[in-house]
């Protein structure tokens, strides 16, 4: 009947108006990189990452320079000097680099990313949830190293160019100034990572290193913890009004199709920013 036809006519325009607005746009919070002192401004392949930042190779915010770097006793990135209290243990130093690789090269830290206020970067990260495992090697792996600063992001005497203790402080042992794995990963960077208790392989924190050949496991996690950050009450209210105009924003053909859908079904039909869209 000429009903009917019209109802499929009707339900074919709402599958096309639908498909046209749900057309997914480029996730903000995935697959970036921070705008910070050595980070490309897109991330993309990287034939030759040198030795722990190699996983990042596939997909890097850092180049082959700044991984090469990220390996020096005293690196040209920041002029910064792990053996400020005496030589490093190389299993200790080697969650250090592990951690300047993830900073430098990965691609999947955008639900973290947060303003700077320093000269040298206008972007940085916040509480990214480290994995149990992460967190605790590296601190076991540096319980014994000595250190004289609780946050290495600043309170260095730089006089001579490269961070040295300042005046009138003590090198101790890790584990005095760190008691606790969580007190090293959360205080070393200013909150740069958050202790959890989560687990690799949980798909809910960010591993520090992988192994290559079994895939990027903070893909999962930086796509579960992005849906989550859109899923907040503060994230909506910030985007709102954006995501209304994105949507709004129609192409020509739905704005020419919309009237004759809404003609055809009209109990089926919702204006814009209405709930009636859910149902398709």
């Amino acid at each position: 009947t000429g009903l009917a036809v019209g109802m499929g006519v009707g339900q074919a325009l709402l599958v096309l108006l639908a498909a046209y607005t749900v057309m997914p746009a480029k996730d903000p919070l995935l697959n970036i990189c921070m705008d910070a002192k050595h980070h490309k401004t897109k991330p993309g392949p990287e034939g030759m990452l040198y030795d722990q930042c190699a996983p990042w190779k596939d997909n890097a915010c850092c180049t082959a320079n700044t991984s090469l770097e990220a390996h020096k006793d005293q690196s040209n990135l920041y002029n910064f000097n792990w053996n400020h209290c005496g030589l490093m243990p190389p299993k200790c130093k080697s969650h250090f680099i592990q951690d300047t690789c993830l900073y430098e090269c990965s691609p999947n830290l955008g639900p973290w990313i947060d303003q700077a206020d320093s000269s040298w970067r206008r972007e940085r990260i916040l509480h990214v949830p480290l994995c149990k495992e992460d967190c605790e090697e590296w601190w076991e792996d540096c319980k014994d190293y000595v250190t004289c600063k609780e946050n290495w992001h600043k309170g260095w005497n730089w006089a001579t160019g490269t961070n040295r203790c300042p005046w009138g402080s003590m090198c101790r042992p890790f584990s005095h100034v760190f008691p606790q794995p969580k007190d090293l990963c959360e205080k070393i960077w200013s909150n740069s990572y958050k202790y959890t208790t989560e687990h690799r392989g949980s798909g809910r924190c960010i591993q520090m290193w992988f192994d290559p050949a079994q895939g990027n496991p903070n893909v999962v996690v930086a796509k579960y913890y992005a849906w989550k950050k859109r899923s907040s009450p503060a994230w909506m209210e910030n985007v709102t009004p954006e995501t209304d105009k994105a949507v709004c924003a129609l192409p020509w053909p739905v704005l020419v199709l919309l009237p004759l859908a809404l003609v055809v079904l009209p109990e089926r039909a919702g204006g814009c920013g209405s709930h009636g869209w859910g149902s398709l």
